[in-house]
């Protein structure tokens, strides 16, 4: 599955979730970001990156309608306000691509961008909502009130104001603006999540406790009925396609709920209910795949959530490095050479001679063993020729300089290592042809800490080799050929990265990541050398 997130921003937490829903569902899941600028931290979690122009401009949509066609996109997830009108208003663009966009009809959009539409819309659901006023001159409620921007979000330029000469000082300030009395009590926000035909999967009301610019930082889940009997007549009326946000102020000294805003997308906090139980992103994984998702009632009432900040390196600057850490295939050798080496042996078998029919098949991207067991009529020896390949005692070499290089490393005292995925068998055949054990101090090969998941982009393999070594992450860094998926984890760990950009590799593509690159293992030494390697 291919999901596109716009405006990704800091929502590390919801990718953090998808990826984990991925992993507890036993699905492939490749996440993309897209971004303006590629600074947004939560891009360094994504496995792509897409460059887009602002929200604003024109060409907006068309690129990212292209993108989702050349990105085989399952679903567009939008994560901020200013996004969701044009993509609401564009879906069948989206729907032509084969793309699905989590997004809620226009005119429901139109409700929450206005503030005035919004305290109708509560009213319209049998809720109460504080009365509003567009012109302070005729605000005829008690002090203290609130002034906001109507079409704002995320508490900017929302002010309390304690009488009329600061209201309208702040309603010249503002503009645009709505005023409504002021609720003295405890604020909520409720996380819904629906299916796309608007039918409630889960409800989780809980208490803001510490906020900051608008954006909770301590939250206590309430799984107040009702609440969530008020939350199930908003679904009602507005029939969300994904996430909803809703926030309310329960008045001191009574049990009257007031209703301020509506938000049809996943709110800033929304991971921490997905962490109490509401688990959204492996519904929508499901829902991808046509699965009726029931209602959620598994939710850990009372338990309370903190969160906090945390940096990811978007630039490198220089600094000492005491270890390094090499991908194998593509980066100390040619993996060609590997294949070709496996085809043989299976050629051997066969009698010799399909070699070149073996590689003709792989360059077509076809299954080559598969195909020339058919070709062959030997289908029932498929397992046996497959055995042969990945057992083989591969005839190949490394790079022209790798050889010198790890020499020169080990001789000045640093930590060399390597980290790679693939079945332990093949690599460890790999690794013995190559000769590289007494060159390496650590070699982690990703599926023998427990099977296929712990490959990169996971990072475990890198905490161990920092836990082994006890070298400070930033001190560190990993040289690698595949953008797809070896600079995540180094990058969010703070390790330094090197792209090795291999034209005869198999995974050779631009790198959308921000660390350096290099074309051969002289470059690779003059940036070494760059970073003053301590001798």
């Amino acid at each position: 599955m291919h999901i596109l997130f716009t405006g990704i921003g800091r929502r590390i937490e919801l990718v953090q979730a998808f990826r984990n829903a991925a992993n507890v569902l036993g699905k492939e899941l490749k996440i993309y970001g897209a971004d303006m600028t590629g600074t947004a931290p939560a891009l360094t979690f994504c496995d792509e990156i897409r460059y887009v122009c602002g929200m604003k401009e024109k060409e907006y949509i068309s690129q990212l309608v292209s993108i989702c066609a050349k990105d085989k996109i399952d679903l567009l997830v939008p994560t901020i306000d200013t996004d969701l009108l044009i993509l609401a208003e564009n879906v069948s663009k989206f729907n032509k691509v084969g793309t699905k966009v989590l997004i809620s009809k226009p005119d429901k959009i139109a409700i929450c961008r206005d503030k005035n539409y919004t305290a109708n819309f509560f009213e319209k659901c049998g809720l109460k909502a504080p009365h509003t006023y567009n012109d302070y001159l005729k605000y005829a409620d008690d002090y203290p009130c609130f002034i906001k921007p109507k079409d704002g979000s995320s508490s900017i330029n929302a002010f309390k104001v304690n009488n009329r000469e600061e209201l309208a000082v702040y309603s010249q300030k503002i503009g645009d603006y709505i005023i409504q009395p002021f609720i003295d009590g405890t604020e909520y926000t409720i996380d819904i999540f629906c299916d796309f035909k608007g039918r409630p999967i889960s409800i989780v009301p809980r208490e803001r406790i510490q906020v900051r610019a608008g954006e909770v930082l301590k939250t206590k889940i309430r799984m107040d009925k009702q609440m969530i009997s008020e939350a199930k007549s908003i679904c009602y009326h507005f029939k969300p396609c994904g996430p909803l946000t809703v926030q309310l102020i329960r008045q001191k000294g009574s049990n009257d709920d007031y209703y301020i805003e509506i938000n049809p997308r996943f709110g800033g906090g929304s991971p921490l209910s997905m962490k109490a139980g509401a688990r959204s992103p492996e519904a929508i994984l499901k829902m991808l795949d046509g699965e009726t998702i029931p209602f959620c009632t598994d939710v850990e009432d009372g338990a309370i959530y903190s969160r906090f900040d945390q940096s990811v390196c978007i630039s490198e600057g220089k600094s000492v490095i005491k270890g390094v850490i090499f991908d194998l295939d593509d980066t100390l050798y040619n993996e060609k050479d590997y294949v070709k080496s496996g085809f043989k042996t299976i050629s051997d078998y066969l009698g010799g001679g399909y070699e070149e029919q073996l590689w003709s098949y792989f360059e077509t991207g076809k299954p080559a063993i598969d195909e020339l067991a058919i070709f062959l009529r030997r289908e029932p020896e498929k397992n046996i020729l497959l055995q042969l390949y990945r057992s083989h005692k591969p005839v190949i070499q490394l790079y022209n300089g790798v050889e010198e290089l790890l020499s020169e490393l080990r001789y000045k005292g640093y930590k060399i290592g390597i980290i790679t995925d693939g079945r332990p068998e093949g690599q460890k055949n790999k690794i013995e042809a190559l000769g590289l054990k007494k060159y390496v101090d650590d070699i982690i090969i990703t599926d023998e800490l427990g099977g296929t998941q712990f490959r990169k982009p996971n990072d475990i393999s890198f905490r161990i080799m920092q836990n082994r070594w006890r070298i400070p992450f930033e001190q560190m860094v990993y040289v690698g050929d595949n953008p797809i998926k070896d600079f995540q984890a180094p990058n969010q760990l703070g390790l330094k990265s090197i792209f090795f950009m291999n034209s005869n590799g198999l995974y050779a593509k631009q790198n959308n990541y921000s660390t350096s690159t290099i074309y051969n293992i002289d470059d690779l030494r003059r940036w070494l050398n760059e970073y003053r390697l301590p001798k």
